[in-house]
């Protein structure tokens, strides 16, 4: 692999390009969970990310967040 390949797996664009923060060191801090991590993550590459819609994003993130809100209704 790579160095260009590397950065796109370790660090990739849609995440990390002109943010001060990547989204998985905020999951991490604020210790989130799979499901709200995920959705963290959807709604910081909403609109950024090759092929993908920011519609589709943030979509994708009301998914996760619904599954959250499923469960602790059901709890």
């Amino acid at each position: 692999m790579n160095q260009d390949d590397e950065k796109q797996v370790v660090h990739p664009s849609q995440y990390c390009e002109g943010r001060k923060y990547e989204p998985m060191n905020v999951i991490a801090d604020w210790d989130l969970d799979f499901f709200l991590g995920s959705a963290l993550k959807y709604i910081a590459r909403a609109g950024r990310k090759h092929g993908c819609s920011k519609e589709q994003d943030l979509e994708k993130a009301i998914e996760y967040l619904q599954y959250v809100v499923d469960r602790e209704e059901e709890s």
